[in-house]
C-alpha cells in the first residue's frame, strides 16, 4: 500500500527517497503510530519531507492519495491486522462495556453493522440515531452519545479533525507561489556567512571542557562572540506607480531582510536608478542622497538587490531626461552600468511574473543591464538570487 502513497509523492514533486520511505516503515513497525490517521500524517510527514517549502506538495499528494480509500474493508485489509485489532479493542473495554456490547449481539455483530452502514451511507450526518455522523445518539460516530458505540473520526469536544491534510495550511510556502512573511526569512537564510564580532557573551562549550579537562577538573569556563551574519546588503526599492500593488510584497522583504542581515543599507528610487535616490518616501524631494556618493560609500563586497516590476517606457532607461519626475542629465543606462561595475554582486528581483517579461521592452532592457541577473519573486527566485549573490 504504501508503495504508491511514495509513487504518489514523487509525482506531486515532493522530493523524497528510497531510504526516507525505509525509515517510515521502520517507524510503523516499531508501532509510533497505529491506526490512527493524525498520527500518521504528522509522522510521515515529518519522516518524508526534507524542506517545509513541499510541506503544500505533501499535503495535496497525501490528500489525493488516502481519500481513494473508501471503506472499512480496505483500510482493515491494507493496514490493521484484523485480529490484532479485536484483541487491542477487547484489551481495552472495562466489564461493564464488553456486558453492553453484548447487548447489541457481540464485537462480531458491531463491527458488522458498522460496515454495512458505512456502504448504505451516501454523505456526511448531523444528529439522528442511525447514521454515522456526529451529534446524535447513533452508535456509530463522533461528538454525540450511544453507551454500546464505536467512534468515528477524531475525539469530541471539538479537537482538530483528522483530515488535517485538507485545511493545506501551509499551501503557501510552495516555492513557485510569491513569497510571504512566514517564509521569506527561509529563502534569504541562503545568503549567510557567519563571523564572529563584539563582546565575548556566549559560551564556548568545546574550548570549556577542553580547558577544563587541562586543569584537572577545574571549571574554566571559555567565551567566544556571538555569531552573526556577516553578509552586508544594499536594497533598492522601486516605490509609487505600477508598484502599489506590490507593496505588501515588498514590505515582507524589507522586513525579513532587517531581520537577517544585521550589516543591510536601503534606499528607494522611482522606475529606474538615475543621480539620486532617497531613504524617506515622505522626504523624497528635500532629502535626496547621491546616487554617486552611495557608489563611493559601500565598499566592493557589499551584495545589491533591486527590487522593481522594470515596467516603464525604454525613453526612461534609454535618454536624459527620460525620468518622470524631473530632468535626468544622464541616462539610467549610465548609472546601472556604474552599479554593476562597483559591486561584483548585483540581482534584480522582479514581482512581474516570469511568463510576461517577454512581452514588456523596458524589463528585457533591464535585464540586459544586469547581465540577466533578474529573478521572479517567488521563493524559488529569491532562494536562486541569494545563491548567487552568496558565491
Amino acid at each position: 500500500m504504501l508503495l504508491n502513497f511514495f509513487a504518489g509523492l514523487r509525482s506531486g514533486g515532493v522530493p523524497v527517497s528510497i531510504r526516507e520511505y525505509l525509515d517510515l516503515l521502520g517507524a510503523l513497525r516499531a508501532r509510533l503510530v497505529f491506526a490512527d490517521m493524525d498520527g500518521f500524517y504528522h509522522l510521515s510527514r515529518a519522516i518524508l519531507v526534507k524542506d517545509e517549502k513541499y510541506f503544500d506538495r505533501f499535503d495535496r499528494a497525501f490528500g489525493a492519495y488516502f481519500k481513494d480509500i473508501q471503506s472499512l474493508d480496505d483500510i482493515l485489509a491494507t493496514l490493521i491486522p484484523e485480529d490484532w485489532l479485536r484483541k487491542e479493542f477487547e484489551k481495552s473495554l472495562t466489564d461493564e462495556e464488553k456486558a453492553k456490547i453484548e447487548s447489541l449481539g457481540g464485537l462480531e455483530k458491531l463491527i458488522e453493522e458498522f460496515k454495512k452502514r458505512l456502504e448504505e451511507q451516501k454523505g456526511r450526518h448531523e444528529g439522528g440515531n442511525k447514521w454515522i455522523g456526529t451529534g446524535g445518539t447513533s452508535p456509530f460516530g463522533a461528538q454525540g452519545y450511544h453507551p454500546e458505540g464505536i467512534r468515528v473520526g477524531p475525539n469530541g469536544g471539538n479537537q482538530r479533525a483528522a483530515k488535517v491534510w485538507e485545511k493545506r495550511e501551509f499551501r503557501n510556502l510552495d516555492d513557485a507561489v510569491e513569497i510571504g512573511t512566514r517564509n521569506i526569512k527561509i529563502a534569504l537564510r541562503r545568503l549567510r556567512k557567519f563571523a564572529r564580532t563584539g563582546a565575548a557573551e556566549e559560551l564556548d562549550v568545546p574550548d570549556t571542557i577542553r580547558s577544563t579537562a587541562q586543569k584537572a577538573g577545574l571549571l574554566d569556563l571559555k567565551m567566544v562572540p556571538e555569531r552573526h551574519n556577516s553578509v552586508k546588503v544594499l536594497i533598492f526599492f522601486d516605490v509609487g506607480g505600477s508598484m502599489d500593488p506590490h507593496v505588501r510584497t515588498c514590505e515582507q522583504l524589507f522586513s525579513a531582510a532587517r531581520t537577517e542581515f544585521k550589516h543591510m543599507e536601503y534606499f528607494y528610487f522611482h522606475n529606474f536608478l538615475y543621480d539620486a535616490v532617497w531613504r524617506n518616501n515622505a522626504r523624497r524631494h528635500s532629502e535626496k542622497v547621491s546616487t554617486l556618493d552611495v557608489l563611493h560609500k559601500y565598499p566592493h563586497d557589499y551584495r545589491v538587490v533591486f527590487v522593481g516590476d522594470a515596467s516603464m517606457s525604454p525613453y526612461e532607461i534609454l535618454q536624459p531626461g527620460g525620468s518622470v519626475e524631473y530632468f535626468n542629465e544622464e541616462p539610467g543606462t549610465a548609472w546601472m552600468q556604474r552599479v554593476v561595475q562597483t559591486w561584483n554582486k548585483v540581482v534584480w528581483l522582479n514581482p512581474t511574473p516570469q511568463e510576461h517579461w517577454d512581452f514588456t521592452q523596458s524589463i528585457d532592457l533591464t535585464r540586459q543591464l544586469v547581465e540577466d541577473r533578474m529573478f521572479p519573486m517567488t521563493l524559488r527566485g529569491l532562494e536562486d538570487a541569494m545563491g548567487y549573490l552568496a558565491r
